[in-house]
């Protein structure tokens, strides 16, 4: 009886684990497909415009009519891509993470000098910014004086277990030795590395999350992750004689035809673009209540964070192919590429790198300076974090200020969104590049 009754238990538990597989894959895969189809059409028909953010825009817009004409419908549709959503929360950190691997080949032309030159832009730049977004916010909400409401809550992702640790494990131990065996096992070297290097990623990861409080102060999970592809690439490159920066090489290729392991997670930038739809619309009462004060703020910062750059590049004697690579500095990865791409930036991995450094120096200091400021708002602290170092300081001021979260997310998304709109038009791109230099 008993044994029927576990068997009965064992087996509704699997099929929930495969309904709930196959719902991910089917969320996930359409956010995907979509991303695909209009990042295609957009290239046949010559559209500069990022495709990622007219698709977010087309899904928002989508959402807004449903829920004015069928609210359950809206409902319905929020509840169908709840999987995939959470899957790329989940997952954010890791998009970011190639462009600081292929770190040392980006960089083997850029003068010490100018290296240190990025740095002060760097972290001046978010300063510069925190304090004009926070500020603008204060002010702006003293005069409307809107009441704050509480926000809608916001699902969590689930934390990693140790079963997934080991499987990733073992897929890295298995396909390292398979590659040191077979380099080209699975065709080319790229797609042969790309497990191991993967899953060094993923472990990275894993274990950067895993760490106590104090020590993420210093090894942030971006770091952790960044340090086990290295290490990978280190090993793989003295064990099979073939040289660290050969190997490093196939890490991110740039090739659809022939993708790496840093490729298949870059892939997925724009999917996070599209979410922002879902992110925003969930917020719309919120967005609604406080738009005077978001806006000002996200629209202000963003201008201020491209013409500044633009400017202390200059002053600072910065080559202009880097003045300009570093222009989104404080735009999310997946639009500062699109932005980079409008102004035809050549080595697009600095742009990536200097974002996601942005993101780090943010990620570590930005509670510190919002306390040392007196920044007490909700509003001011959330929108001065994600205005100035999107998306990691949005997880590290969320941790411990979830009050704050909604308005992180918000202006996380509208921050990259304003920037890139300015961007898309030519006369502007023409304007910051006279800035330039």
């Amino acid at each position: 009886m008993d044994s029927d009754m576990d068997s009965t238990v064992t087996s509704n538990t699997l099929k929930n684990t495969v309904l709930e597989a196959l719902h991910l894959v089917a969320s996930l895969g359409i956010i995907i497909a979509v991303d695909k189809i209009l990042g295609q059409a957009f290239v046949v028909m010559g559209i500069k415009f990022p495709s990622a953010l007219f698709g977010m825009f087309c899904i928002f817009s989508i959402l807004l009519f449903l829920d004015f004409n069928f609210p359950v419908a809206a409902t319905n549709l929020m509840n169908f891509f709840e999987p995939a959503l959470l899957f790329i929360q989940r997952w954010l950190p890791l998009f970011y993470v190639p462009a600081l691997v292929v770190l040392p080949i980006s960089i083997q032309d850029i003068p010490a000098a100018s290296g240190l030159k990025i740095c002060f832009i760097i972290v001046g730049g978010w300063l510069a910014t925190l304090i004009v977004a926070g500020y603008t916010a204060i002010a702006v909400r003293k005069m409307v004086r809107t009441e704050l409401i509480p926000a809608e809550p916001m699902s969590r992702p689930s934390s990693f277990s140790q079963t997934e640790v080991r499987v990733w494990s073992g897929i890295f131990l298995i396909s390292f030795v398979g590659a040191l065996i077979h380099p080209t096992l699975l065709g080319t070297h790229a797609i042969t590395y790309l497990p191991f290097f993967l899953a060094a990623t993923v472990l990275g990861y894993m274990v950067g999350c895993r760490l106590p409080s104090y020590a993420m102060k210093i090894i942030h999970p971006i770091i952790s992750c960044v340090l086990f592809a290295e290490i990978a690439a280190v090993a793989f490159g003295f064990l099979s004689r073939a040289g660290f920066y050969n190997v490093l090489g196939w890490y991110l290729t740039k090739v659809p035809s022939n993708p790496g392991a840093g490729d298949i997670l870059m892939g997925l930038l724009n999917s996070v673009i599209l979410s922002f739809a879902f992110a925003m619309y969930k917020q719309k009462k919120l967005v609604r209540r406080h738009a005077t004060e978001i806006f000002t703020a996200v629209i202000i910062s963003a201008l201020f964070s491209l013409y500044s750059t633009a400017l202390v590049g200059r002053l600072v004697g910065l080559e202009r192919y880097l003045t300009v690579s570093t222009l989104p500095r404080c735009i999310t990865v997946a639009l500062a590429l699109s932005i980079a791409s409008l102004f035809e930036v050549a080595n697009s991995s600095i742009t990536a790198a200097v974002v996601v450094l942005t993101g780090l120096v943010g990620a570590n200091f930005v509670k510190v300076v919002l306390d040392k400021l007196r920044f007490q708002d909700p509003i001011a602290r959330g929108v001065a974090t994600a205005s100035s170092c999107h998306g990691f300081g949005t997880a590290a001021l969320s941790a411990n200020e979830p009050e704050a979260l909604p308005f992180c997310a918000i202006a996380y998304a509208l921050t990259g969104i304003s920037a890139s709109l300015f961007c898309s038009v030519p006369a502007f791109r023409q304007n910051l590049l006279v800035v330039v230099g």
